[in-house]
């Protein structure tokens, strides 16, 4: 079989759900590296990836209690907190001054907040920061906030768009099958739901990421479902922009007793996905997970970008991630070059951004005054 999957590779076909069962339970590492490599320079020659980013968690109550997450709150917990509109502007405001393009917010299900608490988040970001894309909530609170309101989900996007919404984050997804969602998080958003809301988005205009929470208590069956279900909306509506595996950190969860993924497991999904994902065009390697060692490896079997400097990350340091809560451009970039690859940055849409001093713009169009960050990250 790996004869034919070689073959497939060099000409461009679509792999079979039996075919990447084979890849990601018989063949070896280097191999499979070798071969998402092929693929990856064919699409990105040696161009590595990168934003300038910040993270927002605005709340981590959370109504839910999936076993997989040390982040969420009670809502009476010492660590419960929910941010003010000016704790809202002075992140956002933070984010300008060390040159984001991008923010990305996430956070619990907060059950005494009512819609219009997260549409406002996303105004207030916005109005103070129209320059800063906002790269907010999961298809699990998109779904949360469908429920409250009693709209459809449609609707809900639609409020965040007109509130300065820009894309969606792939977050929420875990594992699809229900023999592993029903033990991890069984009341938040099904596999059916996560699929529809991203189908929804993708036909209102905005693009979406997708990700997929490996290493728990999932099978490689489990893990082709997952990436099966993706690539099958992938060619229904074409809205993805980035698939990122996403390591399961066991610290201080309900299943603290599992160990952590290994480094190999790591590059072999990075690998498994940039081959069995034919019509992605990028794969992350989010070294806020992995680490900085085993992305920069990743760089070289399958992986085109590498996430950005990540300020204020919580949610996967709560669960025992033992990475920086962020980089430097100038930390990126050796990165990059150390894996002997070409950095370039890109803003949310993977356009190139390019700097001169404190400003910066996106490549092909003409820098104006509201497209300033006021100081470069060195």
């Amino acid at each position: 079989m790996l004869k034919t999957i070689e073959e497939k590779v060099l000409a461009s076909e679509r792999l079979t759900f039996e075919e990447g069962l084979y890849l990601d339970q018989q063949v070896d590492l280097l191999t499979l590296g070798r071969l998402a490599n092929i693929v990856r320079e064919r699409k990105h020659g040696n161009v590595a990836y990168y934003n300038t980013n910040i993270h927002l968690n605005p709340t981590n109550v959370c109504v839910y209690r999936c076993r997989f997450c040390a982040f969420r709150s009670d809502l009476k917990a010492e660590k419960a907190y929910a941010f003010s509109d000016d704790m809202l502007r002075e992140r956002v405001l933070e984010a300008r001054a060390k040159g984001a393009t991008e923010i990305h917010v996430v956070g619990g299900l907060h059950h005494q907040k009512k819609f219009d608490w997260y549409v406002n988040i996303v105004k207030v970001l916005h109005e103070t920061c129209p320059e800063i894309h906002i790269k907010g909530w999961t298809a699990v609170e998109i779904g949360w906030f469908s429920f409250i309101t009693k709209q459809p989900i449609k609707w809900v996007l639609q409020q965040l768009i007109d509130a300065g919404l820009g894309s969606m984050p792939g977050g929420g997804a875990e594992i699809f099958h229900p023999d592993v969602r029903s033990q991890l998080c069984e009341h938040k958003a099904d596999a059916r739901n996560w699929i529809e809301i991203h189908r929804t988005a993708h036909q209102l205009g905005l693009r979406s990421n997708a990700t997929m929470l490996y290493g728990s208590i999932e099978t490689a069956e489990h893990r082709l479902d997952h990436l099966t279900k993706l690539r099958d909306l992938q060619d229904e509506t074409g809205g993805f922009q980035t698939f990122i595996p996403l390591a399961f950190h066991p610290d201080n969860t309900g299943l603290s007793h599992l160990p952590k993924p290994t480094g190999q497991m790591d590059l072999r999904m990075i690998a498994l996905s940039r081959l069995y994902l034919d019509n992605f065009d990028h794969i992350k390697a989010y070294w806020i997970m992995l680490s900085e060692k085993v992305a920069q490896v990743a760089l070289r079997f399958g992986a085109d970008d590498i996430d950005g400097t990540v300020v204020h990350e919580l949610i996967y340091h709560d669960a025992g991630a033992q990475t920086p809560e962020g980089l430097t451009v100038s930390q990126l970039h050796q990165l990059i070059n150390e894996a002997g690859r070409v950095p370039v940055e890109r803003d949310t849409l993977y356009r190139r951004i390019v700097r001169d001093g404190a400003n910066w713009w996106v490549a092909g169009s003409q820098p104006t005054s509201n497209l300033i960050a006021h100081t470069s990250v060195v």
